[in-house]
């Protein structure tokens, strides 16, 4: 048995995943693993090789790829083939794109087989769409993040303004609505809650309180498990 948790977190884009998972993830000590950067990551070389419209140039590119996440300094950086591309997969173009390569059962099962490599010993903070239900069904934690279309909305243009890019807060919503559609509706590992999983709609909850209710569980599971959680 492990002395570590797997704690997965899946939720629709604007859901407050990340931040809370990076959050819980340094509190706990564990490592961040944020899988929605791994398909990014896919889709942004996609973008760049001009190969978006070619399914199975997307697969090749997809396996042929060297994805690494390493912490540096409290974050978790994206490496493709040893070059940090952290800032560029959150661009508008990969934002629009990533979910129908995400789609793509190929890439799906490539990336996969990388997360349960990467998280099979515990002590990992796991965010997505499907961590709860396919890459980790045994999770020892499992938590569904929701939030009203418009605060996720407000959030993800925050983002981009923090960034410097000035965007349509109208255009955000719709692109994250048609994002939920494609994620949910895919025959792939669709975007579904765990029947298992605590749900947290964190519409009017701050990131603490977020964390802290996901830390509140954990310290229950860890004890029924007999695993020691050490809180920073």
């Amino acid at each position: 048995m492990s002395e570590k948790l797997i704690i997965a977190i899946d939720g629709p884009a604007g859901s407050g995943k990340s931040t809370t998972a990076k959050l819980l993830a340094k509190k706990l000590g564990y490592l961040y693993i944020d899988t929605g950067a791994m398909y990014r990551a896919v889709t942004l070389f996609a973008i760049k090789n001009n190969i978006l419209n070619d399914e199975n140039k997307i697969i090749e590119l997809a396996s042929e790829l060297d994805i690494e996440l390493k912490l540096e300094d409290g974050i978790t950086k994206v490496f493709v083939n040893g070059k940090d591309v952290s800032d560029e997969i959150r661009s508008l173009e990969v934002n629009q794109n990533v979910s129908p390569v995400s789609k793509i059962e190929g890439v799906r099962k490539i990336l996969v087989e990388k997360q349960k490599q990467i998280g099979k010993n515990g002590g990992v903070v796991m965010e997505g769409r499907d961590i709860t239900t396919v890459v980790f069904p045994n999770a020892d934690v499992k938590v569904f993040l929701t939030a009203s279309i418009d605060e996720r909305a407000r959030r993800r243009a925050l983002e981009f303004a923090q960034k410097g890019q000035d965007v349509d807060i109208e255009k955000v919503k719709q692109n994250i609505l048609e994002r939920d559609r494609i994620d949910s509706s895919r025959s792939v590992s669709p975007l579904t809650k765990s029947p298992d999983a605590i749900e947290v709609d964190t519409s009017n909850l701050t990131i603490e309180e977020q964390v802290d209710l996901i830390l509140t569980e954990s310290k229950k599971i860890a004890d029924k498990k007999g695993i020691k959680l050490e809180i920073n």
